[in-house]
């Protein structure tokens, strides 16, 4: 696996060592570290080596088919120690019998019975997904737009389904087509531009980057049903077409404004930036 950086993440004043790994987009976590903040276990090596048996035994692959990446150890030098994915984190946590543990439990069944709720009644994600973003600094401007394209998104994805398309990684090829096709870099160097890593790169778009990748996914869509491609190959031209008829869009306004669409532009740092200007502002006018 590749390796772009490695950090320490604190955990009540505890360290847990993590690493994040570019070509797959994902940080890992220490599991020692992590077993031993949750259990204050005096042999965490120990403790991991039974329970990774226990679930072994249980039919576990997922937390015990665990990768091993060189993290500093104690004296200084880079070893291997076995790590976890997010998912893998919260699925071995489940099996800790530990009081630390418990917050995560009673969160991972709450998230669980609001998946299961929203499968019902989908308008209640829509919901969710309003208040969270209001919650992180968004404005209700963007958030409708955002909420427009995740509408969008779906009626991609559902033609592509239509179309015989199904693997996830066959959706990032496509995405990254579309994305490249009207943005002129493709989904990594974007993100690298923004400088981003687990981050979505929609989150963070500005109102008109959302704009223009929201008529690059409609268009798309709107040929494929013309088109009706019948091969991955033939979806993957239509992905290139929409992409296109976004791309000149974007060229022409390009044109007008005399700047570049495609931004390093964080939406939320920089308009949070500017919340907190007003409101430091807004004090200083009330204080005289």
């Amino acid at each position: 696996m590749e390796e772009q950086s490695h950090s320490i993440k604190l955990f009540e004043s505890r360290k847990v060592k993590a690493k994040w790994v570019q070509n797959e987009e994902k940080w890992y976590f220490s599991i020692i570290d992590v077993i031993a903040v949750l259990t204050d276990s005096p042999n965490p090596q120990t403790y991991w080596r039974v329970l990774k048996m226990r679930l072994k035994a249980e039919g576990n692959e997922t937390v015990t088919n665990c990768n091993a990446l060189k993290l500093p150890a104690p004296d200084g030098k880079m070893r291997f120690t076995d790590v976890a994915d997010t998912e893998q984190l919260l699925r071995l946590i489940q099996s800790i019998p530990s009081k630390k543990a418990e917050p995560f439990k009673a969160w991972l069944a709450k998230v669980g019975y609001e998946r299961i709720e929203e499968t019902e009644d989908p308008e209640l994600a829509f919901g969710r997904a309003m208040k969270t973003y209001l919650q992180k600094g968004y404005s209700k401007e963007w958030v409708n737009q955002r909420l427009k394209t995740i509408e969008v998104r779906k009626e991609l994805t559902d033609e592509w389904n239509r179309a015989g398309i199904e693997k996830e990684s066959d959706f990032a090829i496509l995405t990254n087509e579309i994305t490249k096709a009207w943005s002129g870099r493709t989904v990594s160097e974007y993100k690298q531009l923004k400088n981003l890593k687990k981050e979505s790169l929609r989150d963070n778009m500005t109102n008109m980057e959302l704009v223009l990748n929201m008529l690059a996914e409609a268009t798309t869509s709107e040929i494929s049903k013309k088109q009706n491609p019948k091969t991955f190959n033939e979806s993957r031209h239509v992905a290139v077409l929409g992409g296109n008829v976004a791309g000149n869009t974007r060229k022409d306004i390009e044109k007008q404004l005399g700047k570049s669409v495609v931004s390093a532009e964080n939406y939320l740092k920089t308009h949070g930036t500017e919340k907190k200007i007003e409101s430091k502002k807004q004090k200083l006018i009330e204080k005289k």
